[in-house]
């Protein structure tokens, strides 16, 4: 699947700042560990111009294996603040081995020039200044000093340019601890920060002096301060493939197949975790919670014509950065492959169908985006779903990603994170282009729905989900 946790591990330590403009300049290198096994590292970096312009930036690059093949994926960021204080660039950029995707922000009077390169498509547009001041980023920065105390808060917002949003940020010191540093006590702070709207948390460990020792973000990925020589010491020793995912000891017969599945769930779960519809349902009994799926049925539902004209669906018909649906090409091959069919049902198979068979699978990390893979057509889950949903909105049928656990034989045998689709054909049904099903199977457990931004939720509970098989019979 996407590598959600890695793309949203860029944020730039400012606690590692201080007020004082000179102080800020430098770099630190930080090891970056995903579930306490060594991932890549980061360079963070701070210059100071002649005309009092400061840029903050931040180099990441990832180390890491997929099912037994080595990946890389790089990223950078940077933000550009003028003599004023007000934000005047930002620029966040991933480069992988399918490329490079670019997106930028430019401050012009009252509103930002927001430019993005992806699938070798630009785009170009004016939205909104948020004016944002580096007074008013560095505010969390005051959480470290000698007489801050337990309770402390501060909040600031930054504008993210890859989802083109303001994320408001809040910042507490939630403990005071004593580590040795170079053989010297030395008083440490923690600070939890919230990133709102979408509710993930990380937790800082911050000396007096402004110096970020771990930065800790959704409980899964740690950046440790380490010398440069240690923090770029990565081997791809950490498959994320197998070590994410949630071995069973026991196959479940028929997989794909089988009516019915009751599954006993153990882990950080939450209420924006779990979906409950038609083919799923998600309960909480304690200390565990209850998962029971079983096949759906189109009877007696009203299936639409092509293209769905129903106002409500409309959000799930529109082009979005990597979605690209309004692209010809995009449009032509949904209608090469549609032909003169009308009938959303079986518009959905028969795009299904032709993911599944022209969709060369490879694992990658990657930021997809629908585009891209019709260029490459190869990819794993996220290639498959990013290309059926591009097609599908094309073709004017309603469809957005879905991403959470699916169950796989293996080598070995377990609940792997995935990614496929919903659409609408009279009522949301999943389907899963990777496997061929337009009627996905009882195996898949839906934690996440929406798009990239929505799917970041996921990041707290990857490689910390058990699953065990309570009801194997398959029955109804």
């Amino acid at each position: 699947m996407r590598s959600i946790a890695l793309v949203f591990c860029v944020t730039l330590s400012l606690a590692a700042a201080a007020v004082d403009l000179e102080s800020l300049v430098g770099e630190d290198w930080y090891g970056l560990y995903f579930n306490g096994q060594k991932a890549g590292f980061a360079k963070e970096s701070v210059s100071l111009a002649k005309d009092g312009s400061l840029t903050m930036s931040e180099e990441v690059q990832f180390r890491i294996k997929m099912s037994g093949n080595d990946q890389n994926m790089q990223l950078r960021a940077s933000r550009v603040y003028g003599p004023d204080g007000e934000l005047t660039t930002a620029h966040t950029q991933v480069i992988d081995q399918s490329g490079k995707l670019e997106f930028n922000v430019e401050s012009v009077g009252d509103q930002l020039k927001y430019t993005s390169l992806v699938g070798g498509s630009k785009s170009e547009r004016l939205i909104p200044n948020p004016h944002e001041t580096l007074e008013e980023v560095l505010s969390q920065t005051n959480l470290a000093h000698a007489d801050a105390a337990i309770g402390d808060t501060a909040e600031y917002e930054m504008f993210d340019p890859m989802n083109q949003m303001q994320l408001k940020h809040t910042s507490s010191v939630i403990g005071v601890e004593e580590r040795m540093l170079d053989s010297v006590p030395t008083k440490v702070f923690v600070i939890q920060t919230t990133a709102e709207p979408i509710g993930i948390e990380s937790t800082a460990y911050v000396t007096v002096d402004g110096t970020v020792l771990e930065d800790i973000y959704a409980g899964t990925i740690t950046m440790r301060l380490e010398p440069k020589e240690v923090a770029q010491d990565v081997d791809y020793n950490n498959d994320v493939i197998i070590s994410n995912a949630a071995l069973v000891d026991e196959l479940i017969d028929e997989p794909r197949t089988r009516e019915s599945l009751e599954l006993k769930l153990s882990g950080p779960l939450t209420s924006s975790h779990l979906f409950n519809d038609e083919r799923q349902f998600i309960a909480s009994e304690g200390s565990h919670y209850t998962f029971r799926a079983k096949r759906i049925s189109m009877d007696e539902v009203s299936v639409p014509a092509l293209p769905v004209a129903d106002v409500s669906m409309q959000e799930w018909l529109k082009a979005t950065t990597f979605v690209q649906s309004d692209n010809p090409r995009l449009i032509a091959k949904a209608q090469e492959i549609i032909g003169s069919e009308t009938d959303a049902r079986k518009a959905s198979e028969l795009l299904c169908k032709w993911v599944y068979e022209n969709v060369r699978t490879s694992f990658s990390a990657r930021l997809t985006n629908s585009l891209e893979v019709l260029d490459s057509l190869a990819g794993d889950c996220t290639e498959h779903s990013m290309l059926f949903i591009g097609l599908a909105r094309a073709a004017g049928l309603p469809a957005r990603e879905v991403a959470g656990l699916v169950y796989v034989d293996g080598p070995p045998a377990g609940f792997y994170f995935h990614q496929w689709a919903k659409v609408w054909v009279g009522k949301w049904v999943d389907v899963d282009p990777t496997f061929n099903q337009p009627f996905a199977d009882v195996t898949h457990i839906k934690l996440a729905e929406g798009d990239l931004f929505e799917q970041i939720r996921l990041v707290p509970i990857i490689g910390q989900l058990q699953v065990s098989v309570v009801d194997d019979s398959g029955s109804p």
